[in-house]
């Protein structure tokens, strides 16, 4: 970790040095400037850092789990209509829906 810069003595990081603490801020869970304030660094400098370097690879990472989803087919009924036909819908059909279309099969018409 990079030493506390003190009052008289201004320390001037390389890149190595501020990507070692930049992870180390990300790695605490808290704040730059939580981080920084625990540490004895300057938050501007962390943020300057930060911005010069770009994100890091766990920052752009997406932060969400997918989580795989299996579909179950609709449940089918059977509707056995007067006339031996067997009329297979979802159990979501429109209760009119189904009413309309039992009516009509039901109807007596030759071929």
């Amino acid at each position: 970790m990079a030493t506390p810069r003190s009052q008289s003595t201004r320390r001037r990081w390389k890149e190595s040095d501020a990507r070692k603490v930049l992870e180390a801020a990300q790695a605490s869970g808290l704040t730059l400037s939580a981080f920084a304030a625990r540490e004895g660094l300057a938050a501007h400098g962390l943020y300057f850092w930060k911005h010069r370097l770009g994100p890091t690879a766990k920052e752009t990472s997406p932060s969400v789990a997918f989580v795989e989803l299996h579909r179950s087919a609709p449940a089918t009924v059977e509707v056995v209509l007067r006339s031996g036909r067997v009329l297979r819908v979802t159990e979501s059909i429109d209760a009119g829906a189904l009413r309309r279309l039992v009516d009509v099969l039901e109807q007596e018409r030759p071929c």
